[in-house]
């Protein structure tokens, strides 16, 4: 996983609690990176795992919670470090559509060995998306946030319906019709 992820997560930690709090889920953790991340880095996701583990346990929110929070929050930080992404697009439909021939593709320009998850998209009409997330790494409550503060950021109001497809390989559908 990037160290981007991991610095956004740890500012996100700081913003929204302390640096306090920073410290003691880190100090909580037996990371193998001491929790000393760099943004171009590449580090296990057990160690994001872990520190969100120690922040549930500290805070007392439920983990896929703090995972959503986090989705959420890295939407706006994307938009405001890469407002490129975002040219010419007005609507979630149509941003969401294009995550894996447009946005993963530009990622993946910024950090070459960024091991991204990938969706399958179909567009059955207009006010129609459906998503497949797949990801060894089961971060499906992270793109559940990210999905949600998309549609919340360009106001179009759009349903959202999530559905687990398999526990051991942390697939999700995520069906979505604009209202």
């Amino acid at each position: 996983m990037k160290g981007i992820v991991f610095v956004e997560f740890l500012e996100m930690v700081e913003g929204s609690f302390s640096a306090d709090m920073v410290d003691d889920i880190i100090d909580d953790c037996a990371l193998e990176s001491g929790g000393a991340y760099t943004a171009v880095g590449t580090y296990h996701h057990s160690e994001m795992v872990a520190l969100v583990g120690a922040l549930s346990k500290r805070t007392g929110t439920p983990t896929p919670t703090l995972i959503r929070t986090f989705g959420e929050y890295l939407f706006g930080r994307f938009h405001s470090h890469h407002v490129g992404f975002f040219d010419g697009i007005t609507d979630s439909l149509d941003f969401l559509e294009h995550i894996e021939d447009v946005i993963h593709v530009q990622v993946r320009k910024l950090y070459p060995n960024a091991e991204l998850p990938r969706f399958e998209i179909e567009r059955p009409n207009v006010n129609q998306l459906r998503m497949v997330y797949r990801s060894d790494r089961h971060m499906g409550d992270l793109a559940e946030g990210l999905i949600r503060q998309c549609i919340a950021h360009y106001g179009t109001p759009v349903t959202v319906e999530r559905q687990d497809l398999d526990d051991r390989c942390g697939h999700v559908r995520f069906n979505l019709t604009r209202t």
